[in-house]
């Protein structure tokens, strides 16, 4: 029986992705900053553990907690919509420790065991707004695009020992909470300067037809994580299938 770790558990794509695993017969270790009992059907092969991506000490702990890993799913992100002119650098930081640094520090803590077996799978969740430029959100655009060309390297780098390393690239998802969990980081991000412009892309994205839901986005990982054909990009949801469809 394989064993999956998931990251940013608590809702959404993460949360989603962790019970259809468990569906497909899979151990889950479902982690998230701080636990619930939410998320947890009742199942020997379901259980949940702290982890927060951006402390290394939470990481070691969570790793050796799971014991042999089949899959890591690094899903843990956070969202930022705001003008770039009014982003604090601090708040730009944040969004890189998780999305991005979080990513790495995940990745390179398994990478060993991985090597070692030569075996295993490392699936990136990253976002569709790395294959077409949208605007207000360019540091969040900047975190899930560094994670691309990290993915696409490493998946080079690993090859020679049969570890596969993939991108699954969800679209715009206005049912999951992933907007509504930054708006306290998000408070001031959008200047006077910048209020027309940004009331025409919201009501663009209200207009949006074509959308992700977290069911598109936990098939994409199931099918990135079984892959055998050597894809790298898994798009999920309508909208992001367009989006790569015409890049």
């Amino acid at each position: 029986m394989k064993t999956v770790l998931i990251t940013g558990c608590s809702s959404g794509y993460g949360l989603e992705t962790a019970h259809y695993f468990h569906a497909q017969g899979w151990k889950v270790v479902a982690t998230m900053r701080t636990p619930t009992t939410e998320p947890a059907p009742l199942s020997d092969r379901f259980r949940v553990l702290a982890l927060d991506v951006t402390r290394p000490d939470s990481i070691a702990r969570a790793v050796e907690a799971c014991g042999p890993l089949d899959v890591l799913v690094n899903n843990a992100g956070i969202g930022l919509f705001g003008a770039f002119e009014a982003t604090p650098m601090t708040t730009v930081r944040e969004v890189f420790d998780t999305n991005t640094f979080g990513v790495m520090a995940m990745t390179q803590a398994v990478l060993p065991q991985f090597r070692a077996r030569r075996a295993g799978v490392v699936v990136n969740v990253t976002s569709s707004a790395t294959l077409a430029p949208m605007p207000l959100v360019a540091a969040y655009t900047a975190s899930k695009t560094a994670v691309e060309g990290f993915t696409a390297s490493l998946a080079h780098e690993l090859r020679g020992f049969d570890v596969k390393v993939k991108l699954v690239e969800p679209g715009y998802a206005p049912t999951t909470r992933f907007t509504s969990n930054g708006q306290e980081r998000m408070q001031g991000l959008i200047p006077q300067a910048y209020a027309p412009y940004a009331q025409q892309v919201f009501a663009a994205l209200t207009q949006l037809t074509a959308v992700t839901t977290a069911a598109d986005v936990a098939q994409a990982v199931w099918q990135a994580a079984n892959d055998t054909t050597g894809q790298l990009h898994f798009p999920a949801g309508a909208d992001a299938l367009a989006l790569a469809g015409s890049r």
